[in-house]
């Protein structure tokens, strides 16, 4: 026996005969797959973030002789993309509360095909930074969009792992950059190591065709229909499908005059605890010196007398931590839980990278290579294996249904608005007060983050995602869970 749907109810990636379920384990795996198959083919846009960023810094010598320009303008061209991404996050957010998260990602990809290819065929440098900028709308649009359809479709005790999907696929692009910039570096050409990225975002444009739609965006649209039918898709029983879709609609219904001006509803003061914690966690990710570690480690090894090739294998070294701890903490995340993996870890970063700064002192700005390459890995495996797993997770699950739009828009605009800061003033802070002494300042921001991670941020593990806006409007959205309102 199978359910039919209507024509009205029909989705696209739904088959329109639901079998009945009969609760076994053969139906549960199958739910199981429908949903890893969404977030694994969503994903992808996690690895054209990572690879579209890093490729830059392979490619960026060979740019400079072909256009034979200087520090200044291979500068704008790095730090274009960043720009676009911060545009990309602020205009996803409205569109994906229009036309839904599914046809916003469908969006993304073909924004990712259309960069790279402009990027790959630049006949000029103001050509190849408009690219970039162009580009980094599908970066920063696919940050704001597809970790919010991941934890709108994952299942609560599973949200963690799927999300952080995500995280990992951002893994593999970066490292994958690090291999073309040092393998293929001088054997094909830099508009090559560019535009390969295409097939990917191709990939991801054909996936998303063939899968649902959110279906707390159709609720959000008052599509009942609609979202039944992908909860039951998803979902290994039919009562379990009907149980949560009653739960997005009490909380749906509890905000009669929530249609208008998400932007502004995130001041109400419920919101506000959910604000404020995720954004706290978006600009630590950045301002605790990850991004700078991946952009610059072939300039700072350079810089300090390692030869280039040494250093550009080194780069792929923090590619492979990175990838690596993203993985192991995208597994134990949803066991450990957000806060604690957070604070666990970056204790771990900051002495790492303190002692990196310390170093530099003690041996008279010219540190030992292999304690160098330690640290540098050392502060890697803190910093990717926490707050960097929970970064876009947290943003995906702590804001409320009818202004998840707004409020991821924000999240990604703001953790933008740090990597920008970051990849800005890096170089600079560098000169001025040494290298040592920039690898303190990051010191004392991974300890000002585990501070303000401890003070305000809760725990969200385990539980579904009206649970958490439920909690935020009883007031008990509490860092600690011994304290009370």
């Amino acid at each position: 026996m199978t359910n039919t749907t209507s024509t009205e109810d029909q989705v696209a990636g739904v088959p329109p005969a639901i079998p009945d379920d009969d609760g076994g384990a053969e139906q549960a795996r199958t739910t199981r797959h429908h949903v890893t198959r969404v977030a694994f083919i969503a994903a992808l846009g996690g690895l054209l973030y990572g690879y579209d960023t890093g490729v830059i810094s392979g490619t960026l010598i060979e740019i400079g002789k072909e256009f034979s320009i200087g520090s200044a303008v291979k500068e704008f061209i790095t730090a274009s993309i960043l720009v676009g991404a911060i545009l990309g996050a602020f205009l996803t957010g409205p569109v994906s509360a229009r036309i839904g998260r599914r046809r916003t990602i469908l969006l993304i990809a073909a924004v990712f095909i259309l960069g790279v290819l402009f990027a790959a065929v630049s006949p000029s440098p103001v050509f190849l930074v408009l690219s970039r900028l162009f580009l980094g709308l599908a970066v920063g649009g696919s940050t704001q969009t597809i970790p919010t359809y991941i934890a709108e479709i994952a299942p609560g005790p599973r949200r963690g792992s799927l999300v952080t999907v995500f995280n990992c696929a951002i893994g593999v692009g970066i490292l994958a950059a690090a291999l073309v910039g040092v393998m293929l570096n001088g054997v094909v050409s830099w508009r090559f190591m560019i535009g390969v990225a295409a097939a990917p975002a191709i990939v991801l444009l054909l996936g998303m065709l063939r899968l649902p739609e959110s279906p707390r965006w159709f609720v959000s649209q008052d599509r009942v229909g609609p979202a039944r039918q992908v909860l039951r898709w998803l979902r290994p029983t039919h009562r379990a499908a009907e149980d949560e879709l009653d739960e997005i609609r009490r909380l749906d219904d509890a905000e009669p005059d929530s249609r208008s001006g998400q932007w502004a509803q995130l001041r109400k003061p419920w919101v506000r605890p959910a604000l404020v914690a995720g954004l706290i966690v978006a600009a630590f990710t950045q301002l605790t010196g990850l991004e700078m570690m991946i952009y610059y480690t072939p300039t700072i090894l350079t810089d300090a007398g390692f030869p280039h090739v040494y250093s550009l294998w080194a780069n792929v070294g923090v590619g492979v931590v990175y990838l690596l701890m993203t993985f192991v903490g995208s597994r134990i995340v949803d066991r450990v839980g957000r806060r604690r993996l957070t604070l666990v870890m970056l204790p771990g970063a900051a002495l790492s990278i303190g002692a990196f700064g310390v170093l530099f002192f003690v041996q008279g700005g010219k540190p030992s290579p292999v304690l160098t390459i330690v640290l540098i890995l050392l502060f890697m495996f803190f910093q990717a294996g926490g707050i960097q797993v929970v970064g876009w997770l947290i943003g995906s699950e702590m804001y409320p249904l009818r202004v998840r739009a707004a409020a991821t828009s924000l999240h990604a605009m703001v953790l933008w608005g740090a990597d920008l800061l970051v990849t800005s003033t890096a170089l600079t802070l560098t000169g001025w007060i040494g290298l040592g002494g920039t690898m303190l300042v990051y010191a004392a921001l991974n300890v000002l983050g585990w501070v303000l991670v401890f003070l305000r941020v809760p725990e969200t593990k385990g539980r579904s995602l009206e649970q958490i806006e439920q909690s935020l409007r009883d007031g008990t959205f509490l860092p600690r869970s011994s304290k009370r309102s």
